[in-house]
């Protein structure tokens, strides 16, 4: 049995040239039908002629140049224009010449180059040809000639038309596929952010806590040692993160959640940070993206505590509900540097964003005593 949709892949990888082929001989065979004689276009109305040697080069040229209609259309609406001439003086009126209109539609569409020059050169080849018609005995009136006129005009509009939507359709695409690229750069540098800027800030920290340690061996290996597997681990993040980005992987699989925030949590102390954690609820079955954004929430903040608010006690509170997780991070203002709700404010932002797509709310401000909050509601299975 015929696999019609492997047929069809098959025709469309053919040449252009290939495709467009079968109609030009189909238009040829059938000017060939002694049924279909007399049915072309006449203008100018002369007698009807029996066929000639002429009339089957008349027809090749009227209808076989129409496999190059897209390929090379100055080339093709040549040779039926010529074509359509003789057909016309000899008074032929083939099938075939019905193929001139499609020729001009297609030139219309397709051709790059001089197209006013075509246009030019063609309404000027008009006016000779009916007045050998004329000469020829021909009854049409000069109304009938700009009749037809306008309808080759018409036929030329179309392709014109068809050629701007073709462009329009293109520059939408590419507009489309511009933004797609510029939110993928936005998502790949949020992602590089979240996973990054925790982990370096955390060795950072640690290091900078070891140079005071030198006198103390056990506790100076055991900050070491933390150093070391926060860089393996940022290692790993990182590894894993570029795996997500690859078009064939499954987005969804291996997304930090929050069954994986109290070894955040533990990390963030190791780094020397009091942090208290108390998670109300059970995370939901079908939370969907609300665990990851969840995750990166409380990544975040306790990334700024880290860098902001080094040595203040932090709280991070997590209640799980039917319809939503809320999330709030607060650090005091006592640690060693003078807290604040973030840097360059960069993390916070898309923080915002990925809350703010889920349909939550989501708020990052500085405390009355000193230190900031954030809070965020992140609704339960929102879109992604």
């Amino acid at each position: 049995m015929i696999d019609l949709r492997r047929v069809t892949d098959v025709w469309r990888r053919c040449d252009v040239v290939v495709r467009d082929l079968p109609f030009g001989v189909l238009m040829a065979v059938a000017s060939l039908l002694p049924a279909l004689h007399g049915k072309g276009t006449q203008v100018g109305d002369l007698p009807i002629r029996a066929f000639d040697t002429l009339a089957f080069v008349v027809i090749a040229l009227e209808s076989l140049p129409l496999a190059v209609r897209r390929r090379w259309p100055a080339v093709c609406l040549a040779l039926v224009s010529l074509g359509f001439a003789l057909d016309q003086v000899r008074g032929y009126h083939v099938l075939a010449s019905n193929a001139m209109p499609i020729a001009l539609i297609s030139a219309g569409a397709h051709l790059e180059r001089f197209r006013r020059v075509t246009v030019i050169l063609l309404s000027t080849a008009y006016v000779p040809l009916a007045l050998a018609l004329n000469r020829l005995g021909a009854s049409e009136k000069v109304e009938g000639y700009v009749v037809f006129y306008l309808a080759l005009a018409l036929a030329w509009g179309i392709g014109v038309w068809l050629r701007s939507t073709r462009a329009a359709e293109a520059e939408r695409r590419r507009h489309v596929a511009e933004a797609t690229r510029a939110a993928e750069r936005t998502r790949i540098a949020r992602e590089l952010h979240d996973v990054v800027t925790h982990h370096v800030t955390a060795m950072v920290v640690q290091a900078e806590a070891a140079r005071y340690l030198t006198a103390v061996p056990d506790r100076l290996d055991a900050t070491l040692s933390a150093v070391t597997d926060t860089g393996r681990r940022a290692i790993t993040d990182l590894r894993h993160m570029l795996d997500l980005l690859k078009a064939d992987h499954d987005t969804d699989v291996g997304m930090p959640s929050t069954g994986e925030l109290h070894t955040l949590v533990e990390r963030t102390r190791r780094a020397g940070q009091p942090v208290e954690f108390v998670e109300e609820g059970s995370p939901a079955e079908s939370a969907g993206s609300a665990e990851f954004v969840t995750y990166r929430v409380v990544q975040e903040a306790l990334t700024n505590a880290l860098k902001h608010a080094h040595g203040s006690p932090t709280a991070v509170r997590v209640r799980h509900g039917e319809k939503e997780i809320s999330v709030e991070v607060s650090t005091g203002g006592s640690g060693s540097r003078a807290a604040s709700p973030g840097g360059s404010g960069r993390g916070l932002a898309g923080l915002r964003e990925r809350v703010e797509a889920l349909g939550g709310e989501f708020s990052a401000d500085r405390r009355a005593g000193g230190g900031f909050v954030v809070r965020a509601r992140i609704p339960v299975g929102g879109r992604s």
